[in-house]
């Protein structure tokens, strides 16, 4: 049976690691061609020899999301080698300060808007163009339950990922009639540096932390990447708009 995304063009931004690394090796597997693209070349290379030791096809384009001509350039590039663009999955992201709102800097919080919220915007606003042209796509954007809940200690972050999870909404609607799909996953606690860094943070301690946590589960990057598989897939054609939470049921709560 042929791999669900066969012969498909993704892109995954922020994929030198964590869910977007996993994200990458999961489309491979499905059999997509792989553009592997972050701002950290190493972590980037990494991935794609991940990518090709398991059997898949990727290649790697350094960008910066929160540029506007690293953006365009990224897109240019896969359209000239690949002659389209049928999914991608807008991962990139930086979480920002940690402390109370009125203790973060007007530089740190234009930068976590630069690169989240702005950083996904220019995203679309360079993938839409190419998959109008084409007739259609699909494209999964990755907030955060920060971005569904209050989350005291990284407002600017959940502030960011709120963003995220509008433009996807508006985009969602506005483009639905020239095929193309936008939905947006929230993970929840998912074992990655940066949940490790938020641990640090609060508590100073994984066991303390994980007794804060209570019942609350921690996930994989891979079942995060699995969610955007599927959403890039044509077994959700009729899912458009949706906020996805993959969180173990943290928002449930």
């Amino acid at each position: 049976m042929a791999g669900r995304l066969q012969g498909k063009v993704v892109l995954v931004t922020g994929a030198a690691s964590g869910i977007g690394r996993a994200a990458a090796l999961a489309f491979a597997r499905e059999e997509a061609k792989v553009v592997v693209s972050d701002i950290v070349v190493e972590g980037g290379n990494e991935t794609v020899q991940m990518v090709k030791e398991a059997g898949g096809e990727a290649s790697f384009i350094k960008a910066d999301v929160s540029l506007a001509q690293d953006v365009q350039t990224l897109i240019q590039k896969i359209v000239e080698t690949h002659g389209r663009l049928d999914c991608a999955f807008n991962n990139a992201g930086i979480e920002g300060p940690m402390g109370f709102l009125i203790d973060c800097s007007e530089e740190d919080f234009d930068r976590t808007m630069r690169v989240n919220t702005k950083g996904t915007w220019l995203c679309l606003k360079h993938e839409i163009p190419q998959m109008v042209k084409q007739g259609g796509g699909a494209i999964v954007n990755a907030a955060s339950v920060a971005g569904l809940v209050g989350s005291p200690g990284i407002g600017v972050y959940g502030a960011s990922k709120g963003g995220i999870i509008q433009l996807t909404r508006t985009a969602a609607l506005e483009y639905a009639k020239q095929g193309i799909r936008v939905n947006v996953v929230c993970p929840g606690a998912i074992a990655t540096p940066m949940l490790q860094r938020l641990i640090e943070y609060y508590l100073a301690s994984e066991a303390k932390a994980q007794a804060a946590l209570g019942e609350t589960p921690v996930g994989k990057p891979e079942d995060v990447a699995e969610a955007v598989v599927w959403l890039c897939s044509d077994a959700a054609c009729f899912v458009n708009g949706h906020v996805m939470a993959v969180d173990g049921g943290y928002v449930a709560g």
